[in-house]
């Protein structure tokens, strides 16, 4: 069964605690974006939010906030996993220091990785998303998230194709697109193997180019169960 992850990208920590509190019926995951923090703070989303959360800081070169030391980046995922969060997010683009950190942490705990690879241009060819699929495979994370940019529906369906590679290799994956073609993708993920989706609280707060609100994945998840919309809003 896939997850739906709600990505929450808000300047204080106690707005984030609001709008994660008020979205958490609607998800099976939360994902707080650090990087849009002014000041990043752990502790109190993992104190006082109960459903599983994902760590990402992500960086400026790789579309993300955070324009720091990369020690200090990789610092609350660190400390996030010595809390026993669900998930932390790293870039495969990240330094070798960085992955040997963040995997040695996890040894004893629970917390899993994601090895994540981004591409806000273009879909690559199959062969080079296989070959970062391996990559990834090859670093040791637990799970693998590839994300490019669709401009059709062909870019579309190599993704998500990735699936069967996946399986073959034993790693679960997230992958979809980004961009107007890609928001089928986000969708038929789940119906594919993928291993988790990603959407916004509500319709202006997309965190990528394509991103629904989970309001509006939740009822298109109803309607394909169910055949008739549901109650969320």
């Amino acid at each position: 069964m896939h997850c739906i992850c709600v990505s929450i990208a808000r300047e204080t920590v106690a707005e984030g605690l609001a709008v994660a509190e008020t979205i958490s019926p609607l998800a099976d995951v939360i994902e707080i974006r650090l990087d849009r923090l002014k000041a990043i703070s752990v502790a109190p989303f993992i104190s006082q939010l109960t459903k599983p959360l994902l760590l990402t800081n992500r960086p400026i070169w790789e579309g993300g906030g955070f324009a720091g030391d990369e020690e200090l980046r990789i610092a609350p995922l660190l400390e996030g996993v010595q809390q026993g969060v669900s998930y932390v997010d790293l870039e495969l683009k990240a330094p070798t220091s960085s992955h040997k950190a963040l995997l040695e942490e996890v040894e004893n705990s629970p917390s899993r990785v994601i090895l994540s690879w981004h591409n806000f241009q273009e879909t690559p060819t199959k062969a080079e998303l296989v070959g970062r699929l391996a990559m990834i495979q090859d670093k040791g994370a637990h799970i693998a998230k590839i994300v490019t940019l669709a401009h059709d529906y062909h870019d579309v369906l190599r993704v998500l194709n990735l699936q069967e590679e996946a399986a073959r290799m034993d790693i679960p994956l997230i992958a979809f697109c980004m961009g107007r073609p890609g928001v089928i993708s986000r969708v038929a993920t789940g119906e594919l193997g993928g291993y988790m989706t990603y959407c916004a609280a509500h319709e202006d707060e997309a965190t990528a180019p394509g991103q629904l609100s989970v309001g509006v994945l939740r009822q298109i998840e109803a309607l394909m169960i169910n055949g008739k919309e549901s109650t969320w809003s």
